[in-house]
């Protein structure tokens, strides 16, 4: 499984919408497109959330970060991640 940062932007609709539920709802898609969440935080910033997220591939995330943004109106920028000992083995 890949890691990728999932970093979002709440709009003032989505803002109004801060919830537990909510919460909840998007790790269950997280889940439900085969994902696991390692951690998530809120932000102060131009970032208001990041979540760290596995995924078995590519297409998992970009469909799951879509469906998100559609979701809860909350903009995401996804990024792949690897740990410095993989990223030194590549040099």
């Amino acid at each position: 499984m890949a890691v990728y940062l999932m970093y979002g932007k709440y709009n003032p609709a989505s803002l109004k919408e801060i919830s537990p539920g909510r919460t909840e709802k998007a790790k269950e898609l997280i889940q439900k497109n085969g994902g696991s969440v390692k951690a998530a935080y809120a932000l102060l910033g131009d970032t208001d959330l990041l979540f760290i997220v596995e995924f078995p591939g590519m297409e998992n995330v970009v469909k799951t970060s879509a469906a998100m943004s559609n979701m809860f109106g909350i903009s995401f920028s996804t990024i792949p991640a690897i740990t410095i000992d993989e990223f030194d083995k590549l040099f």
